[in-house]
């Protein structure tokens, strides 16, 4: 199979989150999760940019004038926040019911994000490129991993950066992540994730290493019920996040 006729899409996980599409800004419905997880990933994401690009991460805009593509966007959770931030955003996601419920919220906040109902792919072709692509929550639902994660690397400009989260294929992450989290305590409709989907941080950084981006800094994310909040953490064993880092030009 050429490349061009490859797709990362996996169609069954599009059909389940847009029969959710209209949850997405709900803090108590099915993505609140996500909403919890939030302040710990756009922290992770505004220190790591600021960092980068030489900004002050406790100025208002500390994004300003940089291109984001928020791949895998869902209703926006995380396009928003960078917009605010001061980045120039594009929100990407084959689901139209996703970019539809996006796009809608946007508008009535007042938050300017170029949603697109468009593929990794589709853009790559298209030869966008991105000072800072977002990966995150994305890589487990998605129908060829390695292709995927090539694809998105093309459009990291010299010097940007490669922003991935999500869940390590271990038991503990089964035990937690999937048994505890859509069984037990009910955070997630049943089906949200399929052990056999979940990746491991090296299958991660195999694909965006032969892509020519280097790894620069991992960690663990952990959620603590006493303080009901998500921390970074060493252990990546269940919940993690990946920074990977294209070289400037000489």
């Amino acid at each position: 199979m050429s490349e061009t006729a490859k797709s990362t899409i996996d169609q069954s996980e599009v059909d389940r989150f847009s029969a959710m599409a209209a949850e997405w800004w709900s803090p108590t419905g099915k993505f609140k999760p996500l909403h919890k997880f939030n302040p710990v990933r756009l922290a992770y994401i505004r220190d790591h940019a600021s960092e980068n690009f030489g900004r002050d991460p406790r100025s208002s805009r500390p994004l300003e004038g940089l291109r984001v593509l928020d791949i895998g966007c869902g209703g926006g959770l995380l396009s928003e926040p960078m917009a605010r931030m001061g980045a120039s955003v594009i929100g990407a996601d084959p689901s139209e019911k996703n970019i539809g419920i996006a796009s809608t919220h946007a508008r009535a906040s007042g938050v300017p994000v170029d949603y697109r109902a468009v593929t990794a792919e589709q853009l790559a072709e298209a030869g966008e490129t991105f000072d800072i692509v977002l990966n995150m929550e994305v890589v487990e639902h998605v129908a060829d991993v390695e292709f995927f994660l090539s694809t998105c690397a093309k459009m990291v400009r010299p010097g940007g950066l490669m922003f991935v989260a999500t869940i390590n294929r271990t038991m503990k992450a089964a035990a937690l992540a999937i048994f505890a989290a859509e069984n037990v305590l009910r955070w997630l409709p049943r089906g949200t994730h399929q052990y056999e989907k979940l990746v491991r941080p090296d299958e991660i950084e195999k694909p965006l290493a032969a892509s020519g981006l280097d790894i620069v800094a991992r960690t663990g994310v952990f959620y603590s019920p006493l303080q009901d909040r998500w921390n970074l953490s060493k252990d990546m064993d269940v919940n993690y996040m990946l920074l990977a880092k294209r070289a400037s030009l000489s």
